[in-house]
């Protein structure tokens, strides 16, 4: 399966941004991709951006598109059509899933209150937001456990666990 993940990195956090690297980005996405496959579509190539930024671009967003006038640490804007894609441009081009945008700031606090690193942190915000660019939610508590059962499984195929989830 090809993912092509374009990383951009917009902050002035301390955060130590060069791990994870673009390739371990894109090797995660891949093995989730993959993970997820039987429910999804025969589609054998994606792409998606990932935005690793401070609270005050993400606060600007989630104010913009959430009206909601606060820091987060992750927001997902899916690309999916509701229309359906032609068969030719499916087997000719990758399908675009959407953005991903993570808090720096605001991974590395979770991270110190959870108990983990900040790769782990990172990587578990990452996977909520793919699992939103599927077309996850979880407006009630049920679909929130479900979500975040799934999120433990993308981990742990990338070979981290998570201690306080």
């Amino acid at each position: 399966m090809l993912v092509n993940v374009d990383v951009i990195i917009q902050t002035t956090a301390t955060t130590a941004i060069a791990e994870p690297s673009e390739n371990t980005w894109v090797l995660w996405f891949e093995q989730w991709l993959a993970t997820l496959a039987p429910n999804l579509s025969p589609i054998s190539a994606y792409e998606l951006t990932l935005r690793l930024t401070d609270d005050s671009e993400i606060q600007t967003l989630n104010r913009d598109y959430r009206q909601i006038d606060r820091p987060t640490d992750v927001l997902a804007f899916a690309a999916l059509e509701a229309e359906p894609v032609p068969d030719e441009i499916i087997e000719s081009e990758p399908l675009y899933l959407g953005d991903i945008i993570i808090s720096l700031p605001t991974a590395e606090k979770q991270a110190i209150a959870q108990g983990h690193s900040t790769l782990i942190e990172l990587a578990w915000l990452a996977a909520h937001g793919l699992l939103h660019l599927l077309g996850w939610d979880h407006p009630d508590e049920p679909q929130l456990h479900r979500m975040l059962a799934q999120q433990e499984v993308l981990l742990n195929t990338v070979g981290l666990t998570v201690i306080n989830s």
